[in-house]
């Protein structure tokens, strides 16, 4: 453990991961707690932080990008028929409490707020497992409830009209390499083949590493996957993919994802015994 403002994630004593509770960022990039760096048990870094081509891509956490209209995601909102425009209209996620820190994880409380006040109450919950002298295991659980007396709606860019940009809810940044990491689940592979699309895990195979990604609910599994390979390496969970996700007063919507965070590049069946492994069959 260190400090108030970050939490050193270990497995077997070693470290693995940063979490940082109260970021000192500017309102545009919709200031929020954040995983970075995250490394392999060898200790490649397989997170980045603000990097050039997008300043607001913070590791690992929770982003979205419309929650009734306000922007947690960070950067510019897409506007039905403007396109990406500067708005005025970003939010932050604010540390409240830990319920309980371990050096192999931690139970969180989380405000977020916008210009109205207080949307949502977050109850977050991050832990890490070791599963084989080269692999362990980050599950990060996150429920967000509706603390307002109106109906809210999570939307993404998607939902707005920019297709194929359903971006929103858990999402991790890799690290860009010289070459685009590939991607591939148990039966698609390559961005096109696997974005957008439900799967029980995908993977991200960069030079050293491969991150797999896995629903560890039912709920979970049903939201299709966000794949960037190509321009960065980025996967996310998406929370709004066809249609706004509704939020009445005092509702609770829940996810929980398990990633697989390997030394070396797996093969489709390593993979699958890893998550296995992690999540259980």
């Amino acid at each position: 453990m260190t400090g108030n403002d970050s939490v050193v994630l270990r497995v077997a004593g070693r470290p693995v991961g940063r979490y940082v509770t109260r970021p000192e960022l500017p309102a545009r990039l919709s200031p929020r707690p954040y995983l970075h760096p995250v490394t392999t048990l060898a200790g490649a870094a397989v997170t980045e932080l603000s990097p050039a081509d997008h300043a607001h891509h913070l590791g690992v956490g929770v982003a979205v990008p419309d929650v009734e209209g306000f922007n947690f995601w960070g950067g510019r909102t897409y506007v039905r028929d403007r396109g990406p425009t500067e708005l005025d209209n970003h939010g932050s996620q604010r540390h409240s409490a830990y319920q309980l820190r371990d050096p192999d994880g931690f139970v969180e409380e989380l405000r977020w707020v916008a210009a109205p006040g207080e949307l949502l109450r977050e109850r977050r919950t991050v832990a890490a497992t070791g599963l084989t002298d080269a692999a362990w295991a980050l599950d990060f659980t996150f429920s967000l409830t509706n603390v307002t007396s109106a109906p809210l709606s999570v939307g993404s860019p998607a939902t707005n009209g920019r297709p194929g940009a359903a971006y929103g809810g858990f999402f991790w940044r890799a690290r860009k390499e010289e070459t685009a990491p590939d991607v591939f689940t148990d039966r698609a592979e390559g961005e096109s083949g696997v974005h957008g699309r439900p799967a029980d895990w995908i993977a991200l195979a960069g030079s050293a590493w491969t991150l797999v990604f896995a629903g560890a609910t039912e709920r979970t599994r049903e939201d299709p996957w966000f794949v960037r390979t190509a321009e960065y390496p980025g996967v996310g969970s998406s929370l709004a993919h066809a249609d706004r996700l509704p939020l009445p007063p005092g509702e609770t919507v829940v996810r929980r994802i398990v990633t697989v965070v390997a030394d070396g590049r797996l093969d489709r069946s390593a993979a699958a015994a890893l998550v296995r492994k992690a999540v259980g069959p």
